[in-house]
């Protein structure tokens, strides 16, 4: 398994987790986004600057992951494609797209969409808490640890 990250809106305290959670299991992080990061200095742990424009890293990720790799991402149309090659999907807030949750998803996005382009002021999501960071890193121990089960971690 490897983690591929979604970096452009991705929560400095969730980069801190999966930079932990790499260095600690030996897992590759490669983090994707259109702008330079900076990353720990460890051989597992990379980042990739790709051009700008829309959607450029959505789909440098959906090319890179593989069936099993974990990709950390809330934008559910990327979701929706890592899950067709047999990916995992889960939010920087802990909450995992599966085949079952994908559609609906989606189509709550599209309904959103319409709302705010015909003017309907929807907000955006809450801010990140204490309870998501929490969620987030049991969720992806979770996922971890059933990649050990199953051989898929690094020995």
């Amino acid at each position: 398994m490897k983690i591929w990250v979604d970096a452009d809106a991705c929560p400095a305290v969730i980069k801190d987790i999966l930079f932990r959670a790499a260095e600690r299991t030996g897992l590759e992080l490669t983090l994707i986004a259109n702008h330079a990061l900076s990353v720990p200095p460890a051989a597992n742990i990379r980042s990739v600057q790709v051009a700008a424009g829309f959607d450029v890293a959505d789909h440098e990720i959906v090319r890179r992951a593989s069936a099993g790799d974990l990709v950390i991402t809330s934008d559910i149309p990327l979701a929706a494609e890592v899950l067709e090659k047999g990916a995992l999907a889960l939010t920087h807030r802990g909450e995992r797209f599966t085949e079952e949750n994908i559609r609906a998803r989606l189509n709550i996005r599209d309904f959103m969409e319409t709302l705010r382009a015909s003017g309907v002021q929807s907000g955006g999501p809450a801010a990140l808490n204490n309870a998501d960071r929490q969620q987030f890193a049991n969720q992806l121990d979770r996922l971890i640890a059933r990649a050990r089960k199953l051989g898929d971690l690094p020995s």
